[in-house]
């Protein structure tokens, strides 16, 4: 035995070497992918409560770190084409409007976050948005339309029109990153009013060129415009 392991030590060395460096490239390999996890987003959107318009609309930030929230849009698929909108700020002027509190009667203006989703939310932590209803019907009303899979307010008319998809898409801030990341996730609307997601998990927008548009998209929102898909 010490004699073969004589006559061939040159290719033994040969052999633990390589197998040696096979080991050290596994374990790099599972350093870096540990650490690519950690630094990877993600943010999935779902529903909750229901199956249909009156379903929550959830967020829940999955990642390693907490996300800044900067926008969130709304695109809207039917027959009078794609409706776009951004749902990021609540329907209601926080300087004018004020609620009344349990102390003593007195009247307080709501706290900041009452009327804006912007805002960070830290790993694990899940929101909602309010209802798939409250945004349908949001952009139902700005372009005065009636949709039959989701009824208007009380006593409001316009243009019948149907709903075939809501996606969802949230623009946010992760990390130290330059480029701001896009998480999208579209809800067919059946016939039967049910919303049924199209994918089994939010799709991030993650190649350079589409985060860069997401850079430019902010900067139009920032600026009053009407978002683009």
């Amino acid at each position: 035995m010490f004699e073969w392991i004589s006559a061939n030590k040159d290719v033994l060395n040969v052999l633990i070497g390589f197998g040696t460096l096979l080991v050290w490239v596994v374990y790099a390999q599972l350093l870096y992918n540990g650490y690519s996890r950690q630094r990877r987003p993600h943010v999935l959107i779902n529903r909750g409560q229901h199956s249909d318009h009156r379903a929550l609309c959830l967020i829940s930030n999955m990642s390693a770190e907490a996300i800044f929230i900067q926008n969130i849009v709304v695109y809207l698929d039917t027959d009078q084409g794609l409706l776009a909108c951004d749902v990021t700020e609540l329907e209601r002027n926080l300087e004018n409007k004020e609620e009344r509190s349990g102390d003593g009667g007195r009247w307080q203006a709501p706290p900041l976050s009452r009327g804006t989703r912007q805002g960070p939310l830290g790993p694990g932590e899940v929101e909602h948005i309010g209802t798939f209803r409250d945004v349908i019907e949001r952009v139902a009303r700005q372009r005065q339309l009636v949709f039959e899979s989701c009824p208007p307010d009380e006593g409001r008319t316009g243009v019948p029109a149907r709903l075939y998809e809501i996606t969802f898409r949230i623009l946010a801030i992760y990390g130290s990153d330059n480029l701001p990341i896009g998480v999208e996730r579209g809800f067919i609307m059946r016939d039967d009013g049910c919303l049924v997601p199209r994918s089994w998990d939010s799709r991030r927008i993650k190649s350079w060129w589409r985060r860069r548009a997401l850079r430019a998209q902010l900067a139009s929102l920032a600026a009053g415009e009407t978002p683009e898909r």
